[in-house]
């Protein structure tokens, strides 16, 4: 696997790629890689002929006061797993290099109706960072088939968006959440937790469990969301948002959908946990 830093080095790797015949795969992430990103490296090959990975820790999609400086950077370990994925080409740019302006009146790519509520509604601007940098990434790599994870999934909602608005023509695959044995999602911010905080972590997922089974029966949606909402609660999380929402696009769920997802953000200490659970609604 070559490390490429530079924008220029970048495209004369994917120059002789093309002139190769050689169909791209692009893994965009920011770095402190799990076995959840590994997934997307794994899915990425099946697609294409070369897989580009990025590391890239987005000042963009920051708000104040969260975590952009104590967010884990381990580049060396990054490359070592990812070459023994056979990943062809990682860029582990500079902000400046990617930025090279500056952010102050840097062009400022929105997505709107997908990016708004949920996490778009708790974390204001996040989106437009994450759409700004990745429309930044398919610029620059150009890639036939991207890759990512279904944990972040207001996230791939917002990308397919982006790509079928902007004309990239990219194939979007949304890889399925890596679990740990005890049901928690990975998450480079699983770090945060403490050892106690740990234990307590995978409740999140046994409570959306309990959910999705309810409403599979047929219960009365407000009835089961409240009571989700209560057990995520007494189970020690302070939950910033569980709502179900049509799985196809994030709107609001009618009498008449049937594949939804359910979605919750909640801390847990200092760290936030995402997560979300495909249900399948029955007909009234």
């Amino acid at each position: 696997m070559k490390t490429v830093s530079q924008i220029n080095a970048l495209r004369e790797q994917l120059a002789q790629a093309r002139r190769d015949g050689l169909r791209i795969a692009l893994v965009p992430t920011m770095g402190n890689l799990h076995a959840g990103h590994l997934s997307l490296v794994r899915e990425a090959r099946r697609h294409a002929d070369m897989v580009v990975a990025s590391v890239f820790v987005n000042p963009l999609q920051f708000g104040p006061g969260e975590d952009l400086d104590s967010y884990p950077r381990t580049l060396e370990a990054d490359q070592n797993a990812l070459a023994a994925e056979g990943c062809d080409l990682l860029f582990a740019p500079s902000t400046a290099e990617l930025y090279p302006t500056g952010r102050d009146g840097l062009c400022n790519v929105q997505v709107p109706g997908v990016s708004e509520g949920l996490c778009g509604g708790n974390r204001p601007g996040h989106f437009d960072g994450v759409a700004t940098v990745v429309s930044i990434l398919f610029n620059l790599v150009r890639p036939e088939v991207a890759c990512f994870g279904e944990k972040d999934f207001q996230q791939l909602a917002v990308i397919r968006k982006l790509n079928r608005d902007l004309h990239f023509g990219i194939e979007i695959i949304g890889v399925p959440i890596v679990r740990a044995e005890d049901g928690l999602a990975l998450s480079s911010r699983n770090g945060y937790l403490s050892e106690q905080e740990r234990a307590i972590a995978p409740r999140l997922k046994q409570c959306l469990d309990a959910l999705k089974a309810r409403l599979e029966q047929g219960v009365a949606r407000d009835v089961a969301l409240r009571e989700a909402l209560a057990a995520i609660s007494e189970s020690g999380f302070k939950p910033d948002y569980l709502e179900l929402r049509r799985a196809a696009d994030l709107g609001p769920v009618e009498d008449d959908t049937r594949e939804a997802v359910i979605l919750v953000a909640a801390h847990l200490g200092r760290t936030r946990l995402l997560d979300n659970l495909k249900v399948a609604l029955p007909a009234a």
